[in-house]
């Protein structure tokens, strides 16, 4: 896994990202992908599970999973959430 993880931090370009993902995963895989960044983008806003859980139609048992992680006091998910989107909450 060393060496994928090492090919992911070299792609800088979201193009070749993009095109990288695309021939790594099935189309499944990156909806699945973008769903549970997707879900995590809105427990990290604060919106409820059951409210999330309606709106993709997903159980609650996805939801938890993300939810878990975002408590954890050393989530890299968390932070990169907070680096992404607190700016734009104070606006």
């Amino acid at each position: 896994m060393d060496d994928l993880v090492k090919v992911f931090a070299e792609t800088t370009d979201p193009a070749e990202m993009a095109k990288l993902l695309q021939e790594m995963l099935t189309a499944n895989e990156l909806k699945d992908l973008h769903l549970r960044w997707s879900l995590m983008k809105d427990l990290y806003r604060g919106k409820p599970q059951r409210e999330i859980a309606a709106a993709y139609g997903i159980s609650l048992c996805k939801i938890t999973r993300g939810s878990k992680i975002l408590k954890q006091q050393d989530s890299y998910t968390k932070r990169l959430l907070s680096d992404r989107y607190d700016d734009h909450l104070k606006i």
